[in-house]
């Protein structure tokens, strides 16, 4: 196949750059509607229980209150003549807005629980319309008119979840033209200082380009099928960025090596398609599977990536198989024109001496430098003994987003959060002394302000004056019971407020639904958690049984797979040290809060796979030389100094696209950014340059093994590095057998 694509590259190569041309303008006119097709949240289970209750209480009881306007009287308590007047003025504009419903406020009400302590503030409770892009947009059009001074008199500031994904929307648009601005430049500079020359610097923006390209025309189709969450735009934009430069970079130095060699441009090509392609095409495939079990997840959030994270991986590996060659054909040895002071001509074989010699030190000695190697990483990883999971709420805004100010005055100020009610939903009639009953027997519980009911408003096991929006509670087929507590939100103690509300004894012949936030966060990780064993089992299955294909080896597979899980053990460490212990929070401007459970499971599934990316591009290198007939330690070597430049600066430039995230304002993106970054690194330094060869020289020819009817098995379906070879084959070191060290290594 790769030997097809050469030919058609060689024989028509200004053709297949027209198509490609065509291809991108056109993706490009499709792509400029993806923002449109994008959605917030997707991070709750359709399936769970707290969903269900949304369901229900949408049908029957208008909808769960979304938006909270806090109004702030600046002068004076909005019991004063001006501020009541206008106060009921206000709640009366937002009743009459067509997008709005179930409108409650202190001013029809007179209920304290939605007064401040101080008198100063007052809630309005609304629902916003609509699910999801529609949600959205009214949600903006209402916080645009209300929001802001209120006839001169009254401060309003949005909240609840509607106001949380009205500030992050816009944020993640910025965090993202924020990063690419940084980044590209920066990628750009080091292109120039890798390759030495210009034009050959400028190949991988192309590739990279046209992945962006593809990312946006992706999504905007993906995104008008199904849901999308729009921070997958940060991750697709990232990974196209970073994979197109990474594979263009190993199929330029490959070309670049076979012109060296003297070798017409011709057998060039053919020669870094049927090896750096190879690699290329295998690499992907090892991204893929690690981001296509991101699917298994039921929430949107997460699936979405696995929608264009494949995506955005088969687009830059076709990109590079397809249209660089191309470009190196009519380029020829114009892919050196435009050499920087500082570079030098590229030679025959030529290698990083560098990453050869660490290879053999460390083979020379593999106990002695891989131990505290495993020890530092072993110790970075230490703070996931005390990890803990949370799900995003208005914490990942900046301390200025009016929004999380709001969540603080309810929590600061207020006899309770009515924003994070836990909402518990009868579906069915239910008499008034059994609901009465029910709702004392919760008010009891530690933690919980009161009750509110159809049947009144409860508080500490006694009945109050009759409660706020009781008349929208009660039907004559079902009840809503919102528990309002004095918890902080999201704590240990929420989390297990919702576990004693849903152990209570209910109304006879009743099932309850409990949802709200806090139960969204219960139901959100134990969702996580029931298919995480199957993702991690379906990125293991996969990456096995592609690393056999590629090696011909079951240890091989192994190998990597052990390696890979201690460099992301010390990653996930790391930011567990950082975002919830809450150390660098003052320089990177975030709020310490337990780890984003499904940012997590997405960094783990990306870092696999990009070490997977890397762990292809060497052992390539390594079996090409070992078909060749070097023995084990000598292929370690000589692969390593034939890549190791290749891996260090493919990971320096992907970790530069990621790294760029860490000026996000918005703490989840921080997280994966920085984490995502920190293990690129991780695996192309320690992992590649000292851990690899150390276990190759611990595992000796058996490195290699496969029992005898998988051999067979891999003669007849593996592929492995071959092709035609160059005109002048480089010249390969043979470096001579470690000396065993005093335990016989």
């Amino acid at each position: 196949m790769f030997e097809r694509i050469a030919e058609l590259a060689i024989r028509r190569s200004r053709l297949v750059l027209i198509v490609a041309a065509v291809v991108v303008v056109l993706m490009g006119a499709l792509g400029a509607g993806a923002f449109g097709k994008l959605l917030g949240g997707g991070f709750d289970d359709p399936a769970s229980q707290s969903s269900r209750a949304r369901d229900v209480i949408d049908e029957k009881f208008g909808g769960e209150t979304n938006l909270v306007l806090l109004v702030r009287a600046p002068e004076g308590r909005v019991d004063a003549p001006d501020a009541k007047r206008n106060g009921k003025a206000l709640v009366s504009d937002l009743k009459t807005e067509s997008d709005l419903d179930n409108v409650v406020s202190y001013w029809d009400t007179n209920s304290p629980d939605l007064r401040s302590e101080d008198g100063r503030e007052a809630i309005v409770l609304a629902r916003v319309k609509g699910r999801d892009a529609e949600l959205q947009e009214n949600a903006k059009a209402v916080i645009d008119d209300f929001a802001g001074t209120y006839k001169d008199t009254l401060t309003v500031k949005a909240g609840g979840s509607t106001g949380v994904s009205y500030e992050m929307g816009p944020q993640t648009t910025e965090d993202l033209i924020l990063a690419e601005t940084i980044a590209v430049p920066l990628i750009l500079l080091l292109l120039l200082v890798v390759f030495g020359t210009v034009v050959s610097a400028l190949l991988p923006l192309a590739i990279a380009l046209i992945a962006i390209v593809g990312v946006f025309a992706q999504l905007f189709v993906v995104g008008s099928v199904t849901d999308v969450s729009i921070f997958a735009i940060n991750l697709t934009t990232a990974l196209g960025l970073g994979l197109g430069v990474d594979y263009a970079l190993l199929m330029i130095s490959r070309f670049r090596e076979q012109l060296a060699s003297g070798a017409s441009v011709e057998d060039a090509v053919r020669k870094t398609m049927s090896t750096a392609g190879r690699t290329v095409a295998f690499s992907a495939a090892t991204v893929a599977a690690a981001l296509a079990a991101l699917m298994v997840f039921p929430q949107y959030f997460l699936r979405s990536f696995g929608y264009s994270g494949v995506g955005v991986v088969l687009i830059a590996a076709l990109a590079t198989l397809f249209v660089m060659p191309a470009l190196l054909k009519v380029l020829g040895h114009r892919v050196n024109s435009g050499r920087m002071p500082w570079s030098k001509p590229e030679r025959s074989g030529s290698r990083s001496s560098g990453w050869g010699r660490l290879a053999r030190t460390v083979m020379r000695r593999p106990a002695l430098t891989a131990l505290p190697v495993l020890a530092v990483l072993l110790l970075a990883a230490s703070p996931l003994l005390g990890i803990t999971f949370g799900t995003a709420d208005e914490r990942v805004l900046p301390e200025g987003a009016e929004s999380r100010q709001v969540s603080a005055a309810l929590r600061d100020n207020f006899n309770g959060n009515d924003a994070a009610a836990l909402h518990v939903v009868i579906d069915k009639p239910v008499a008034k002394a059994p609901l009465a009953s029910y709702a004392t027997e919760l008010s009891e519980l530690e933690g919980v302000a009161r009750v509110e009911t159809s049947a009144g408003v409860f508080a500490d096991g006694q009945s109050k004056a009759t409660g706020p929006g009781n008349t929208v509670l009660g039907r004559p087929d079902g009840q809503q019971l919102n528990v309002v507590s004095k918890l902080t939100p999201k704590s240990e103690e929420a989390k297990d407020l919702v576990e004693q509300v849903r152990s209570a004894a209910p109304p006879s012949g009743a099932d309850p639904l409990v949802g709200g936030a806090d139960a969204e966060l219960v139901d959100s990780n134990d969702s996580i958690g029931g298919r995480l064993p199957l993702a991690i089992g379906l990125i293991a299955v996969t990456t096995f049984v592609l690393l056999f294909l590629f090696t011909g080896s079951v240890v091989q597979p192994l190998r990597a797979l052990v390696l890979n899980l201690i460099s992301l053990g010390a990653t996930l460490g790391v930011m567990t040290w950082i975002f919830q212990d809450g150390n660098l929070s003052g320089l990177l401007g975030f709020t310490a809060q337990p780890m984003e459970t499904s940012m997590t499971v997405l960094m783990f599934c990306v870092a696999f796979g990009l070490s997977m990316d890397y762990e292809v591009f060497v052992t390539s290198r390594i079996k090409e030389l070992h078909e060749l007939g070097e023995d084990n330690e000598s292929a370690v070597a000589n692969g390593l100094g034939h890549t190791g430049r290749i891996v260090s600066a493919a990971a320096v430039l992907l970790a530069v696209s990621f790294f760029a995230f860490g000026t996000a304002k918005i703490s989840f993106l921080q997280l994966f950014g920085l984490g995502s970054g920190l293990a690129i690194l991780i695996d192309a330094i320690a992992v590649r340059g000292v851990l690899v060869p150390a276990a190759m020289r611990l595992l000796g020819r058996s490195a290699w093994y496969a029992p005898g009817p998988l051999r067979k098995f891999h003669n007849r379906f593996g592929l492995s590095e071959s092709g035609p070879a160059p005109a002048s084959a480089p010249e390969l070191v043979t470096v001579n057998p470690p000396e065993k060290d005093s335990a016989g290594v």
